[in-house]
């Protein structure tokens, strides 16, 4: 048997963390609140199952695409669904088709355990509801140590504002309506999401509780996008690249923002401005330069 399923990447502007402590052990009930978008790259993941013959391992994980040089993630997912049922006797076949470079801040790593997640429960005919299969990614996630609120974020897709942290399920998002756009980034270099909350945990939470509360009155893209620039300039991950790239955009009548985490600038725009910014982009040839579109479906398993 066969399945495929597809999770969008997501981009965060900026967020507050809800970590473990003595009274909050439940890894579905820990994350994020904050604000972000889904675009239509991400990842596809397909899964072949087969009898399980003379393999020294019950799975094989390859990438196509953008690769990523770490497997916890996707063997977590596994693990949790072969406890399931009685699939010892399984070889599992698994292949990510990643679109977006890993490790720039699109949340290739909730897009790689939201997929495969979705592929899993199909393939297998676990007939978890969806909110399971998305609490499994979650969890994924949180043990890892690759994210925090980007599964719950891309499960319902969209441009959202993350109101109460945890998987799906518990944490809750607001999802805001937006006119025809379109994305445009630049992903310049990578930054680890572990050691970045290390780092800056305490100044990233003073403010982006209070950055939730604003974005909840207004309600605009455009001023996402001013917030999460001084987001990033508060929390001290500005290079001297982005900020000459962030000037030039704004002298043009263009927002931006930083996806976090890595040093990526994103512009949500009308398209009749996407020129215009691929113009500028193009002056900087070592970036990897991501035209795309919101994606409001969300993670979702893909005809099979």
């Amino acid at each position: 048997m066969e399945a495929t399923a597809f999770c969008p990447a997501h981009i965060t502007g900026f967020f507050k963390a809800y970590l473990e402590n003595n009274n909050q052990n439940n890894t579905e009930k820990l994350g994020s609140i904050g604000a972000g978008f889904s675009i239509t790259e991400g990842v596809t993941t397909h899964i072949n199952i087969l009898p399980k013959i003379n393999q020294n391992s019950n799975f094989k994980i390859t990438t196509i695409g953008y690769q990523s040089d770490k497997t916890d993630v996707s063997e977590y997912v596994l693990n949790e669904f072969m406890k399931l049922g009685k699939f010892e006797d399984i070889f599992f076949d698994i292949q990510h088709k990643i679109t977006i470079p890993v490790g720039y801040g699109l949340g290739s790593s909730s897009a790689v355990a939201l997929s495969l997640s979705y592929a899993l429960d199909h393939v297998l005919e676990t007939k978890l509801n969806q909110t399971m299969i998305g609490q499994i990614a979650h969890n994924a996630e949180i043990n890892c140590k690759t994210g925090l609120g980007d599964v719950l974020a891309s499960y319902h897709g969209g441009f959202e504002i993350r109101v109460k942290p945890g998987a799906p399920g518990i944490g809750e998002v607001e999802k805001i309506d937006t006119k025809d756009i379109c994305i445009v980034m630049i992903c310049f270099s990578p930054i680890s999401t572990n050691k970045f909350l290390k780092e800056h945990i305490s100044q990233i939470n003073g403010l982006g509780g209070k950055m939730v509360n604003k974005l909840l009155e207004t309600k605009n893209y455009e001023h996402f996008q001013d917030m999460s620039i001084e987001f990033a300039k508060y929390v001290q991950v500005m290079t001297v690249r982005m900020e000459n790239l962030i000037k030039e955009l704004n002298s043009n009548g263009i927002k931006c923002g930083v996806a976090l985490f890595g040093e990526t600038i994103f512009t949500m725009i009308p398209n009749r401005k996407e020129n215009k910014v691929l113009e500028i982009l193009k002056k900087y040839p070592e970036g990897i330069i991501i035209r795309s579109k919101l994606d409001n479906h969300g993670a979702r398993l893909l005809r099979n």
